[in-house]
């Protein structure tokens, strides 16, 4: 499966009339991981809620291709059961809601099933040793409480109960600690494979000591302005992104 991003232009209900996104191509197929790299205000995570179809980000113009299907104008939903899925930079906290119910429900929704809760227990302890989780996080209020570095892991669970084709991780790096960057980075890893592609995106280069990209895109005022392997993000640590913004005009 390929995501397709074709000259994609996003503008952002509530913000100035103009888009945030202008031209932007890429390409994202099973087995690869990409890296997104911008400085602040640059598109990175309006890239990503166009992508998964979020109220409020309009694409004005271009189109996104799924496997030749064309899910410009799908809903959410309909992104996330053909095989998108989304981590989101800010977890939102659902007090009352345990975990486990939560990727139950999501599970059933996303995959057209209906497991039972113990088929579903099963499951989910599967997934949880992969990712080296103890099993009784599943039982606490959904983001309630939880550290960032908690947030970020239960991301990564909800991406290795789901399952996706193509997964878009939005700052998964950011507030996080080196301990939690580490175990993010190995939940990733773990997942991370031939039925997965993966669109990292990011501020910094240091999440990418851990978890290595084929390649890198630079994205600076809605466009990306250069792509590479993952030199290119060695040269943005050592050079910032002041050299690229010349040609993002």
């Amino acid at each position: 499966m390929t995501l397709k991003i074709e000259d994609l232009h996003v503008r952002v209900a509530g913000a100035p009339e103009r888009d945030i996104v202008r031209g932007l191509n890429l390409e994202v197929a099973q087995g690869e991981v990409h890296a997104v790299m911008g400085p602040n205000a640059s598109g990175k995570s309006t890239l990503a809620h166009a992508i998964m179809g979020k109220p409020g980000y309009q694409i004005t113009q271009g189109r996104l291709m799924l496997n030749g299907e064309e899910i410009t104008h799908l809903p959410t939903e309909e992104r996330a059961k053909r095989g998108i899925f989304l981590a989101m930079q800010y977890p939102v906290e659902i007090p009352g809601v345990n975990v486990g119910n939560f990727l139950r429900a999501a599970y059933n929704q996303v995959k057209g099933k209906n497991l039972t809760a113990l088929e579903f227990r099963l499951l989910l302890r599967k997934r949880m040793q992969m990712l080296e989780m103890d099993p009784s996080f599943a039982e606490r209020y959904l983001n309630q409480g939880f550290s960032g570095g908690e947030k970020k892991r239960n991301e990564i669970l909800q991406m290795a109960v789901l399952e996706p084709r193509i997964a878009v991780l939005d700052e998964t790096d950011s507030g996080l600690d080196i301990d939690a960057l580490k175990a993010v980075s190995n939940g990733i890893n773990a997942l991370a494979g031939p039925q997965m592609g993966i669109l990292l995106i990011t501020h910094y280069q240091r999440i990418l000591n851990y978890v290595e990209p084929q390649f890198v895109h630079v994205l600076v005022n809605g466009r990306i302005v250069k792509s590479g392997g993952k030199e290119l993000a060695q040269e943005l640590e050592r050079s910032g992104y002041e050299a690229f913004r010349e040609n993002s005009q």
